[in-house]
């Protein structure tokens, strides 16, 4: 868009170019001149409008510890819907204010699962535009739980991972009884359960969004697993995957939900599997008067709310495009 460079000291109803001065609210407002119906009629030729478009950003959890493993952390949320909030427990952010154009969209994938002695994987950021939400952080094994949006479950006297601010929340510590028990990993809304015994401690609890009409939770933590003596009930974390607190049955830990960016559940070192975290999600919602062109590289669904569209992400990496 071409730069225009407005009178100094103006007065109300002065006029300029395509503008006439609001005294009342100090701003230059459209003139709409003769024969011009609306504000888009008045663009030159590759400038556009700016709009406003509501956003939920999550980023994928992360998986799980394994040998009294810590939960996964959830996924970095981030959300701009009025009268919700983003994560960690702050009010929700700005929407973003753009014009038509080309923007980047990628849902982060989840950590991987763990089927022998070590700490999980991070989770994977998911972008749209200039918004960047932090992979969960991974649950530790017999080790620290990884920081990312929300911090992954410490194994051991290890502690748990630290979450990036205004995403998520910690990780719960672990602690090593006669042997290791994990920390559940922290989640969108709280931080996980540090251990206190011999059971795999709870994931922090995730947020709730209703951009797409309906209320969902998401990012929650996975719980921890227990030490490997069995008999102890697992972890829980919101729509994170539960630890494996009874593990002297060979079982596996439960994967976070996909496209909800739970961390996955910590298993004991008699487990078969941690679990992996749960990957990502983008949701826009923008003006229904808007078109909107999605790369071949994304899988993606809109419906029509009232006057907005609402678009989800939930899988991939491309580029998208309004008009």
């Amino acid at each position: 868009m071409a730069k225009i460079n407005f009178p100094d000291s103006p007065n109300d109803g002065d006029t300029f170019d395509d503008f006439v001065y609001n005294d009342t609210d100090s701003v230059w407002d459209w003139n709409v001149l003769p024969g011009t119906t609306t504000a888009s009629d008045l663009l030159g030729e590759g400038e556009s409008i700016v709009f406003s478009v509501e956003y939920l950003v999550v980023a994928g959890g992360g998986g799980g510890g394994f040998e009294g493993g810590g939960g996964g952390g959830a996924g970095g949320y981030r959300c701009s819907v009025s009268g919700e909030s983003s994560g960690g427990g702050s009010s929700a952010e700005t929407p973003l204010l753009i014009g038509n154009g080309t923007y980047a969209v990628t849902i982060g994938a989840g950590g991987a699962a763990k089927t022998s002695a070590s700490a999980g994987n991070d989770g994977n950021d998911s972008v749209f535009s200039t918004i960047t939400s932090d992979g969960g952080g991974r649950g530790g094994g017999i080790s620290a739980g990884g920081a990312g949006g929300s911090g992954g479950g410490g194994s051991a006297n290890f502690s748990g991972g630290s979450a990036t601010t205004s995403q998520g929340s910690n990780g719960g510590a672990g602690l090593d009884t006669a042997y290791p028990v994990g920390g559940g990993g922290g989640g969108a809304s709280a931080a996980g359960q540090n251990a206190t015994n011999s059971d795999g401690k709870d994931g922090g609890a995730g947020e709730t969004s209703s951009i797409t009409g309906s209320a969902v939770a998401r990012a929650g933590g996975g719980g921890g697993g227990g030490d490997h003596r069995g008999g102890h009930p697992a972890g829980v974390g919101g729509v994170g995957g539960g630890g494996d607190g009874d593990d002297g049955g060979g079982s596996s830990a439960e994967n976070g939900t996909a496209n909800t960016g739970g961390g996955g559940g910590g298993v004991g070192n008699s487990g078969v599997s941690s679990g992996a975290g749960g990957s990502g999600i983008v949701v826009i919602k923008y003006p229904a008067s808007k078109n909107l062109a999605v790369g071949a590289g994304l899988t993606s669904s809109t419906t029509t709310s009232g006057s907005y569209k609402i678009t989800q992400f939930t899988a991939g990496s491309d580029d998208i495009t309004f008009s």
